[in-house]
């Protein structure tokens, strides 16, 4: 019985840090009634020092509707990206990513807010 209690615990705690998502760190640099215009930086730290490896930019309106473009060259080969997504309480959001090579791809999701 107790190797099954330790199965469920193990489980429910691997679904916990899957599903935990970290949200970049948005620094604002406009903001009006409009939206907020943001930067997104790619920060790295080292033990002595931090840096970074590319940033998004975006804009974020008050109904959470909003666009983004971003490069991160952390890679040998500098990877873009450009995105998009409605407000409301159901979100449709789209992207892409490309390395102009051999990275490619496309995300698309909903969002549901409750």
């Amino acid at each position: 019985m107790s190797k099954l209690i330790l199965a469920c615990v193990s489980v429910a705690a691997w679904y916990a840090m899957a599903t935990a998502t970290a949200e970049p760190v948005k620094v604002p640099v406009d903001s009006g009634e409009k939206g907020t215009v943001y930067v997104a930086p790619n920060v790295n730290s080292t033990e002595n020092s931090a840096y970074t490896t590319g940033a998004t930019v975006g804009v974020e309106r008050p109904d959470g509707s909003g666009a983004y473009m971003g490069t991160d060259t952390s890679r040998p080969r500098p990877t873009y990206s450009l995105g998009a997504s409605t407000g409301g309480n159901v979100s449709l959001n789209g992207g892409v990513q490309s390395d102009g090579k051999t990275n490619n791809g496309v995300k698309a999701g909903v969002t549901i807010k409750y």
